[in-house]
């Protein structure tokens, strides 16, 4: 294990240390002790820049489970080491966030360990290079944001957002899971560079699209694309510091992240591409207009957050054109640029708009827009800190959102110059849906700038709005800064991040060179499309009492929620009905059902491989066999015609006795004789519990029930027959038996081989069957007792009633 492997789990390691402080040491609050953590993996991760800015790569392997390809390795470049700095270091502010919001009287164990559980899972993710690691890390992210989700989970609300974000994004990772295997057999490779090295063999696949549909529904889902959308807006039930962690930088960027790391596998597919592009303009419209109509705060910055990571993914599918598709590369190498400095963008903004929120809604006791008002003057830090992330949202100077906001516009504008299928023939729609999304994202930013902060108060706060403590402050301050700084400079970013992120997307050596600045002329479409939506998100904002009814007609029952829901009601009332009908509580019911698909599964397995049966290697049949199988046959017969019980159980006696003497003509006396001593002595117990039964006669039976019955008995015994058949006829060893033969006396010092195989050869197999003998003694021992026991109070109760 190497020192980075250290770093990927080392937060949940810390779990592990974290919650023994917790249980012996609460003094202080458990925060502190976790803030090192992130901390430090950061200042770790940025020893890195120097390196990948110079086009170098850190790959580190570790054996995990190499039989089936299941290797832990790490690889770095510009873009898992941009990502994992985002988990790090928006990680570190969030844990010192959580500290002032979060009291000592919550299960802060629980909190951290679940968050730190989370960090090591989105570590793994963005730093793997093996596709079935990467799922395994994957799953994990969606199993610790469920915990956390579902922290207050006296609150039914929390629970249900807890159960739909972990549905949903199950659900895409598990089809994600079947994509990633497609891919490995189609590769022969688990590993993501050797699958670059393959492209070939993808393009040529007729799996292919089946690949890129699966690859993009866990992308989709876990990113909260339309129409996966709907789970983020429940999952703010979160606490706030949840929030702005995974619903805002990290959890929801995973989808992103799958998307960027495999386009130069797929950037050659029509499929990719017009999935991403689309599916990311219509999310970003649909969402944008949404969050306008929404009175909880966070509810507006969730279809916000829904909204900006639709923009980042049609980035990706446009830039897609500049990777093996004879695309301008010049033009479209500009939405790749535009897609990774927004990601970084949307990270500090979105992050420090979230813990505003938490600010407000811990200081006043509330969210609703309704509720709240008038501000200004009362929390003056929290409004100027929220003008800044709040323009930088809606894409305005001279903050850096409005950097990446004109690049998205340009390189939007510019898919006219796209020679790729029929791109170039519909390229006004994209432009048109940029400006359309881009109008209502200036619209909800500003309302919630003045929901919040202008207007009239109304005095209806739970609480007594006031400034926030300074610690909860330390962490959207660093964020504003950074959303200033990086407005003013954001050629810090081009060499060190932004481009090396941007050449592992486009899968290029060439040094993009990345020069980025604020103003670029009058001559730029981008800048007046920049004007329009500006001057036309005014009026909608300044006019919206007068439009906002068309929201009335967005009926419930029309919504995605509803169709989930119901989903949701009719698959448990469908599960229960299917369960009621094979769950009968008859012994032979669940016997048909196990027997049967033994027979289908034999029959199908066969029908692909054949019988391979030769006759020449069995033992030749002789009269006392056949004379045995006729007793056999005979005794059954009987014992399937008589209706006296006694009968029966002789004729099963005379079944095992028969048996029995197979075993002497084969010249296996002790297990004869064990044979014999089993089956006189089962015999005798079959008479006395069947003395002891009720005096019933045989019920009379439905020839469809005999049918069944022979149907199933006979297909288990000629599949028996044939299986057994068929693996004497193909041995792949050679029989154990002769080991036993040569070894029996010189090994074990016995003359008996049958003892010495059960006493030394098996003899722990041996040993755990008599403690499973002894367990399920004890077991039966304790249900009488517990029924005598029982029974003896009812008894008592009885007596005391007469």
């Amino acid at each position: 294990m190497t020192l980075i492997h250290l770093a990927i789990i080392l937060p949940v390691l810390a779990a592990i240390v974290v919650r023994i402080i917790y249980r012996y040491y609460r003094r202080l609050h458990l925060g502190w002790f976790v803030l090192p953590v992130p901390l430090a993996i950061f200042i770790y991760l940025l020893t890195f820049i120097p390196r990948v800015g110079d086009g170098q790569v850190v790959y580190e392997t570790m054996h995990f489970m190499p039989r089936i390809g299941m290797n832990f390795d790490v690889y770095i470049d510009g873009l898992g080491l941009l990502f994992a700095l985002l988990i790090s270091g928006i990680g570190a502010l969030v844990v010192l966030y959580s500290i002032g919001y979060l009291s000592r009287e919550e299960h802060l164990g629980n909190f951290y360990v679940y968050l730190l559980i989370f960090m090591t899972a989105m570590l793994g993710v963005v730093l793997n290079d093996n596709v079935i690691m990467l799922y395994l890390f994957w799953e994990m992210t969606s199993i610790s944001s469920f915990l956390l989700i579902a922290f207050w989970h006296t609150r039914e609300p929390s629970l249900y957002g807890a159960q739909k974000s972990m549905l949903i994004t199950m659900f895409g990772g598990f089809m994600m899971l079947g994509g990633f295997l497609l891919l490995q057999n189609i590769t022969g490779t688990a590993s993501i560079r050797g699958m670059l090295e393959s492209v070939a063999l993808i393009q040529e696949s007729p799996l292919t699209p089946f690949v890129i549909v699966l690859v993009l529904l866990g992308a989709f889902t876990k990113s909260a694309q339309f129409p996966f959308y709907i789970w983020l807006p429940d999952a703010m039930e979160a606490p706030t510091p949840v929030s702005a962690y995974l619903h805002s930088a990290t959890m929801v960027k995973a989808g992103i992240y799958l998307v960027a790391r495999l386009t130069p596998l797929f950037a050659f597919s029509e499929t990719w591409v017009w999935i991403i592009l689309l599916g990311g303009l219509i999310t970003m419209t649909w969402a944008s207009f949404n969050a306008i109509s929404k009175d909880d705060l966070k509810a507006v910055l969730a279809f916000s957050t829904v909204s900006q990571l639709g923009l980042i993914m049609s980035l990706l599918g446009l830039g897609a054109l500049s990777v093996l598709t004879g695309a301008n590369e010049a033009h479209f190498s500009v939405a790749v640029v535009a897609a990774v400095f927004h990601l970084i963008n949307h990270a500090t903004f979105k992050g420090a708009l979230f813990m505003l929120t938490g600010i407000v809604d811990h200081e006043a006791g509330t969210r609703s827009l309704k509720k709240l008002g008038g501000l200004l003057t009362v929390m003056p830090i929290s409004f100027t800190l929220t003008v800044i992330t709040a323009l930088s949202m809606a894409g305005l100077p001279p903050f850096n959102g409005f950097l990446s906001k004109e690049l998205f516009l340009e390189a939007m504008i510019d898919i006219r110059e796209a020679d790729f299928a029929s791109l170039a023939s519909v390229s006004f729609i994209f432009p048109l849906l940029a400006i359309v999304g881009s109008i209502f994202t200036f619209v909800y930013s500003v309302l919630l700038i003045y929901g919040v902060f202008f207007g009239k108060r109304t005095y209806d706060t739970p609480k007594e709005p006031h400034e926030a403590p300074a610690l909860m402050l330390i962490s959207p301050i660093i964020l504003s800064v950074l959303v200033v700084l990086f407005g003013f400079f954001p050629n810090i970013l081009s060499g060190t991040i932004i481009d090396p992120a941007a050449m592992s997307i486009m899968a290029s050596d060439t040094p993009l060179g990345t020069h980025l600045y604020m103003w670029h002329g009058f001559n730029n479409p981008a800048l007046w499309a920049t004007v329009a939506i500006v001057i036309i998100g005014a009026l909608l904002f300044y006019f919206k009492d007068k439009w906002m009814f068309i929201y009335d007609y967005h009926k419930e029952r029309f919504t995605l929620n509803h169709l989930y829901d119901q989903g949701l009601i009719y698959s448990r009332l469908g599960s229960r009905k299917l369960t009621d009908g094979y769950m009968t509580g008859f012994l032979r019911s669940y016997l048909v059902y196990i027997f049967l698909f033994f027979v289908i599964m034999g029959a199908v397995t066969f029908m692909n491989t054949g019988f391979n049966m030769d006759y020449g290697s069995l033992a030749p049949v002789g009269i006392q066999e056949i004379a045995m199988v006729v007793i056999i046959l005979a005794s059954l017969v009987v014992i399937l015609a008589t209706r006296s019980r006694l009968v029966s159980i002789i004729m099963l006696g005379a079944i095992g006795f028969a048996v029995s003497l197979f075993f002497v003509f084969f010249r296996a006396a002790d297990l004869a004789l064990t044979q014999l001593a089993i089956e006189t002595v089962t015999t005798a117990l079959f008479l006395v519990c069947f003395y002891h039964l009720p005096k019933r006669s045989k019920h009379p039976e439905r020839m469809r029930f005999k049918t069944t019955n022979f149907i199933v008995a006979a297909g288990v015994g000629i599949m028996a027959i044939l299986i057994g058949l068929t693996a004497y006829s193909n041995r792949l060893f050679d029989p154990i038996s002769q080991f036993h033969i040569d070894n029996v006396y010189e090994l074990a010092a016995g003359g008996n081989m049958v003892n010495v195989i059960l006493v030394d050869f098996r003899g722990f197999d041996t040993l755990f069957e008599t403690l499973v003998f002894g367990i399920a003694g004890v077991g039966i021992y304790s249900l009488m007792r517990l029924r005598l026991n029982r029974k003896g109070k009812q008894d008592e109760t009885h007596i005391e009633e007469n």
